[in-house]
């Protein structure tokens, strides 16, 4: 096993954020902790020139692992822009000989207040949703064709992959050709669906892993009270690795059964102007799962 990390675990979840770290912080720690990867994060937090990316990258030992692609998929006003993130990111993805775009449906006001709530939770239906379905398989061709990446779906809370049913859903509608699954343990358990269980029932579409950890009473407390999954991560929503929910040695075993190979990568979304050190979390994670077997 593989693991790097992402830069949500520095609090970037916006490139335009002004509380965000510099990037060459961000790849300062990652590289400090011990890792030998990184993800993009969000489009424009990291140089799009390649020849400075680059160069950061190689001095410090990282590698480019993935890119994630957070937009309104669901939207299709929106999917002009949309299109354009897919493309930039494949371009920096693919210059850096980096090999998995992850698509994740962003947070829809449909569905804030419904986050972990399954039964209350609006779903797409008709023509919505057989052309949300068209563009996720757009945005999948796009990168596997005309980039030669990987391209996978991400569920996420508060938007429309959120729930196993949805999950399983687009990967009925879309070809497994052109795209598999990235499994994100934590929002399978903010979204009442157990990971490992999940994985072992789908783990020939599963080519790429976020691991996270999600305290369950912090949890309980923030679907109770339909709070915003943004506050929810500074409230500490997603603690250290091995701290909460998700049986990572379950989930070791069963990936060794089925011999994945590839990376993991952590997130552990914070507030970047939050009161923990994000190097002190990155070093503990990964701690963990080496002390687990799992890196």
């Amino acid at each position: 096993m593989l693991v790097s990390n992402a830069p949500c675990s520095w609090g970037v979840e916006f490139a335009d954020d002004p509380r965000n770290p510099p990037w060459t912080r961000v790849l300062d720690e990652a590289a400090a902790a011990g890792y030998r990867g990184i993800e993009l994060g969000p489009l424009g937090f990291m140089p799009e020139n390649p020849e400075v990316l680059g160069k950061a990258l190689a001095e410090r030992g990282l590698s480019l692992v993935a890119g994630v692609v957070f937009q309104p998929f669901h939207d299709s006003e929106k999917w002009s822009e949309v299109k354009d993130a897919v493309e930039r990111t494949c371009r920096v993805l693919a210059a850096h000989g980096a090999k998995r775009v992850v698509f994740i449906d962003s947070i829809s006001p449909r569905r804030t207040s419904t986050a972990g709530r399954s039964s209350e939770a609006e779903r797409l239906a008709g023509i919505e949703r057989t052309n949300f379905f068209e563009r996720l398989g757009s945005a999948a061709r796009l990168a596997v064709e005309g980039y030669g990446l990987e391209a996978s779906i991400h569920a996420h809370a508060a938007g429309f992959v959120e729930f196993e049913d949805e999950l399983n859903a687009v990967l009925d509608a879309i070809d497994p050709r052109i795209l598999s699954i990235c499994l994100d343990t934590g929002h399978s358990i903010y979204a009442g669906f157990d990971p490992i269980n999940f994985y072992r029932s789908h783990a020939d579409r599963v080519s790429y892993l976020h691991f996270k950890d999600i305290d369950p009473s912090v949890r309980d407390q923030v679907i109770a009270n339909r709070t915003g999954f943004y506050e929810a991560c500074a409230n500490g929503l997603f603690c250290n690795l091995g701290k909460g929910t998700v049986n990572f040695p379950s989930l070791r075993d069963a990936l060794e059964a089925s011999g994945y190979s590839g990376w993991a990568t952590i997130e552990q979304d914070c507030d970047p102007a939050g009161a923990t050190s994000p190097l002190d979390d990155a070093q503990r994670n990964l701690a963990y799962l080496t002390a687990i077997g799992l890196a």
